[in-house]
C-alpha cells in the first residue's frame, strides 16, 4: 500500500513517509481541531530520510496490530495501571441499544481495516520521549567520544550493546516537517513545556519503558531503547499517542542471542528494518534517488516484523 486513498466519509489531510492522516468529511479543515482522526499505516518504508521502493508486504497491518495490542497491555492487561491513550471507538450505534448487531457501523472503512486506528484530537507536545536502557546506536558513538549519551555521563568501561546501570530519558525536539529532530536536555524541554508537564513526560516514559521491559523480557526479548509521543485531551490528561512499542519506534534483540553472540552484529540483531538500512548503506552512496530494494531484503525484513509480533502476541 503506496498511495493515498479515496476513503468513503474521510478527506485526506496529511502523509508523513509511512503514516496518512484523514479528518471526516464534514470535520474543518484544520486537522488539529478534529475530534476524532483516522490513521492509516502504510507499508511504506523510510531510510536515511528517503521513502524506499518497495514497501515492506503488510507492514502497515503488523505494526497497526502491535499498537494496539501494546494499548491494551498499558491499559491494565499487564497488571499495571491505566495509563491514557488516543483510541476512540472505531464503532457506533446506528440504531437504539438492543437492536440487532446490524445496527453496528464500524467506522474504519475496508480498504484500510487492521492497519488503521480511529484516534482522538490531542494538544501534541512538541517533545519525542526517548527511553534508552542499553548503549547501542548513536548513543555508543557519542559514548565513545564524550563518555556520554545526549549529555548525560555514564559510567567508564562500558562496551556497544551493554546494559545501563538504569534506563535514561534523552527527549528531542520534534522538529517541523522536513527537518531532523534534535536531542535536547531535559531543561530545554522545560523550557518548552514548563516543569510540571516536562516532569510528567519523563516519568510516565520511564515508567512505560519499565513495564514494556519486563513484558519483553518475559518473552526472550530485550527491549533496548524506545520513543513515545503525547498529547493533552480536552481535560488536559496527558495522553499516549501515536504508534507504540512498534519495531519502527522501538529496537528489540533477542535475548539469548544477546548473552551468547560472539559480535556485536549478532549479539544486536534488531526486529525491525536495519536489514534495510545495511543493505542501503553499502549499496548507495546517499546521492540521487536510492535504489530498488531487491526481494531477499524485502522478504528477510518483513520476515523480522513478523518474529516481533508473534514473539510479543503469541499470535
Amino acid at each position: 500500500m503506496s498511495e493515498t486513498l479515496d476513503l468513503p466519509g474521510w478527506r485526506h489531510v496529511y502523509s508523513g513517509k509511512v503514516r496518512d492522516l484523514y479528518v471526516p468529511e464534514d470535520a474543518a479543515r484544520d486537522a488539529t481541531t478534529a475530534e476524532r482522526m483516522l490513521v492509516v499505516a502504510s507499508d511504506r518504508v523510510s531510510a536515511f530520510d528517503h521513502v524506499l521502493s518497495p514497501g515492506i508486504p503488510e507492514k502497515g497491518v503488523l505494526l497497526t496490530t502491535l499498537s494496539l495490542w501494546w494499548f491494551d497491555r498499558l491499559a491494565g492487561g499487564d497488571g499495571g495501571r491505566d495509563i491514557p491513550n488516543h483510541l476512540a471507538a472505531s464503532r457506533v450505534l446506528t440504531a437504539p441499544a438492543g437492536a440487532d448487531a446490524d445496527a453496528v457501523r464500524d467506522l474504519i472503512p475496508p480498504a484500510v481495516a487492521g492497519r488503521s486506528m480511529i484516534v482522538k484530537g490531542l494538544d501534541m507536545q512538541p517533545v519525542e520521549c526517548v527511553v534508552r536502557g542499553y548503549l547501542t546506536g548513536s548513543g555508543w558513538a557519542e559514548y565513545r567520544a564524550n563518555g556520554t549519551v545526549c549529555g548525560i555521563h555514564l559510567p567508564e568501561g562500558l562496551s556497544n550493546g551493554d546494559r545501563l546501570p538504569e534506563p535514561i530519558y534523552t527527549p528531542a525536539y520534534k522538529a517541523p516537517l522536513g527537518e531532523h529532530d534534535e536531542n535536547i536536555s531535559y531543561e530545554q524541554t522545560v523550557e518548552l513545556v514548563g516543569a510540571d508537564l516536562a516532569a510528567q513526560l519523563r516519568d510516565l516514559s520511564l515508567e512505560i519503558y519499565d513495564r514494556a521491559a519486563r513484558t519483553a523480557e518475559e518473552r526472550g526479548l530485550i527491549l533496548a531503547d524506545t520513543k513515545f509521543e503525547f498529547g493533552l485531551d480536552d481535560a488536559g490528561v496527558l495522553t499516549l499517542a501515536d504508534e507504540v512499542l512498534t519495531s519502527d519506534s522501538s529496537r528489540y534483540w533477542d535475548a539469548e542471542a544477546w548473552k551468547t553472540g560472539h559480535s556485536a552484529a549478532e549479539r544486536m540483531a534488531s526486529f525491525d528494518k536495519q536489514i534495510v538500512r545495511d543493505w542501503l548503506a553499502a549499496n548507495w552512496d546517499r546521492t540521487g534517488e536510492p535504489p530498488t530494494l531487491p526481494l531477499e531484503i524485502v522478504e528477510r525484513t518483513a520476515d523480522r516484523y513478523r518474529e516481533l509480533l508473534q514473539r510479543l502476541t503469541g499470535w
